[in-house]
């Protein structure tokens, strides 16, 4: 039997344990800057601030500089400066000749599913409505920014997750920001894939800039990049830090962390499934937390058997391993009660349900962001083609957030038109109220009205 030290993945026996481990995750921004954050912030600026100055610093010079300040941020960060902030019509024909058409098949494949998913979804969102003078109108936002991490790993599919539910929503104008690396003679370029991606989708502008710079140029504004209504999207921890400052000055859908896949497996679960879905969460990155809550030691153990073995030639093996070790774990509960109230607490972005009769638990799921439900209905299958966006909450918010939706990029007005029986009808209770709260001229603007008629 092999041990789970082979791997270091840790281990939790019991609810208790298993809980007191789960819900202390720690915040990224809890965790010390990297080598190579801190030379990014030694190259920004004179001296090396904190992280979250260095945050401010960067918001406050985008927000005085706009574009020369965007421009100098990017080429201090990723080493050279894009010739445009804007992706041109050229940069998306070469993007299109790099990318197979098999590929871009697969990704149209996926904008459809994903399209379909939504359209449904609007047909239940909040709508209009008015009912004896009382209403609401439900109108799209008028400009929305998505921001699209990626440089050394791209996620096209981030682009039509983001974007296909803002256009199914009704949004006139939908923005992309990401990251440009450089390419040859000094240029930066953002990612074929993204750009194919942006084009199936429908966006209608691309612009090259990442980090912190991005987030403050989509919510001020600069001479080409304008401010938008909303900002979507997760980003590493200075994207992150900017929204989290920037909130209020342009709205924010949610303050994502770090990926995190929890997966409730009984005897019947088939172990090589279990470990191959625990590795497609630890691959994304170090911080990355892969999660199994078994009711059986015996499947547990043959789970880590797997994981031993489908590391040994897995490309992103270090990544996975060091999520594992360090974020991800093993826990053994009692029974299927004991798990489901434990992922409840935990409130996981992806929750994973591989047991017997699956569908009968989904009652059970008070908190996730995303449920799968049974063998067949994978996360990763999520992350692409099955429909729902993969933009999930994280960190424990699924508690009281949800996965992004059309209603994301919708606001609600609401709606008072009184007739004049109904006003002599209610007014009186409403100046009462007011004389109580001491707001006298509330109760006098209603007062006249009843006096005047």
């Amino acid at each position: 039997m092999v041990n789970a030290t082979d791997i270091d993945i840790p281990i939790w026996r019991g609810a208790e344990a298993a809980r007191a481990q789960l819900l202390s995750r720690r915040r990224p921004d809890d965790d010390e800057l990297s080598e190579v954050e801190r030379r990014i912030l030694r190259r920004l600026f004179d001296d090396e601030p904190d992280f979250e100055e260095a945050v401010r610093r960067i918001i406050e010079q985008v927000r005085s500089g706009g574009d020369d300040a965007v421009v100098q941020i990017a080429e201090a960060i990723d080493g050279a400066a894009p010739d445009s902030l804007i992706v041109s019509e050229a940069e998306f024909a070469e993007a299109r000749s790099e990318v197979s058409a098999e590929l871009v098949a697969a990704l149209q494949h996926a904008a459809d599913r994903v399209r379909r998913y939504h359209e449904v979804q609007l047909a239940h969102a909040a709508k209009s409505f008015s009912a004896g003078g009382l209403g609401q109108l439900v109108r799209p936002l008028a400009r929305v920014g998505l921001y699209v991490p990626g440089t050394a790993a791209v996620y096209p599919s981030t682009v039509l997750h983001t974007a296909i539910p803002a256009q199914v929503a009704g949004v006139p104008e939908v923005v992309i920001a990401s990251p440009a690396v450089s390419a040859e003679a000094g240029t930066a370029r953002v990612n074929a894939l993204k750009l194919v991606a942006a084009e199936i989708a429908g966006v209608d502008t691309v612009y090259k800039v990442g980090g912190a710079q991005a987030i403050a140029a989509l919510a001020f504004g600069t001479e080409t990049i304008p401010a938008v209504d909303k900002i979507f999207g997760p980003g590493n921890r200075f994207v992150t830090a900017a929204k989290r400052r920037l909130y209020g000055v342009v709205g924010i859908d949610a303050i994502y962390g770090p990926t995190e896949t929890m997966i409730i497996a009984d005897d019947t679960a088939n172990p090589e499934l279990v470990a191959a879905d625990l590795l497609a969460q630890a691959e994304h990155d170090n911080l990355a937390a892969p999660i199994l809550i078994s009711t059986s030691e015996n499947l547990a153990h043959a789970v880590v058997e797997q994981l031993t073995t489908q590391t040994l030639d897995l490309p992103r093996r270090e990544i996975a391993l060091t999520a594992l070790r360090n974020r991800g774990g093993l826990a053994f509960v009692p029974d299927l009660d004991e798990a489901l109230a434990i992922a409840n607490e935990y409130a996981p972005e992806h929750l994973a349900l591989v047991v017997n009769n699956a569908d009968q638990r989904v009652g059970d799921v008070h908190n996730a962001g995303g449920l799968f439900v049974g063998e067949a209905s994978p996360e990763a299958l999520g992350d692409y083609v099955a429909g729902p966006s993969h933009v999930m909450p994280t960190g424990g918010s699924a508690r009281f957030a949800s996965a992004l939706n059309v209603g994301e990029f919708m606001k609600i007005t609401t709606v008072v038109q009184v007739a004049d029986e109904l006003l002599d009808e209610v007014s009186a209770d409403a100046e009462l109220i007011a004389h109580a709260e001491q707001l006298d001229a509330h109760a006098r603007s209603l007062e006249r009205r009843r006096r005047d008629r």
